[in-house]
């Protein structure tokens, strides 16, 4: 089954990618995602885990693809 994800959490991922490259990240956004993350998976039924492997592959490295 594949993961599926929110543009929300998409864009929530990108925004901690981006402080984390720039040695930024902050509490309040680590916590944002993480909180975002239990909420999806819960909501949609799938494994907290999963949902946060395939978001961070997802934005992370991109050029691999959608292959989960």
């Amino acid at each position: 089954m594949a993961i599926e994800l929110s543009d929300e959490l998409i864009k929530l991922e990108q925004a901690a990618w981006a402080e984390q490259q720039e040695n930024a990240l902050t509490v309040e956004t680590a916590t944002a995602v993480q909180a975002a993350i239990t909420a999806h998976a819960t909501a949609t039924g799938q494994s907290r885990y999963e949902v946060e492997a395939a978001l961070k592959k997802l934005v992370r490295h991109p050029a691999e693809g959608d292959d989960s």
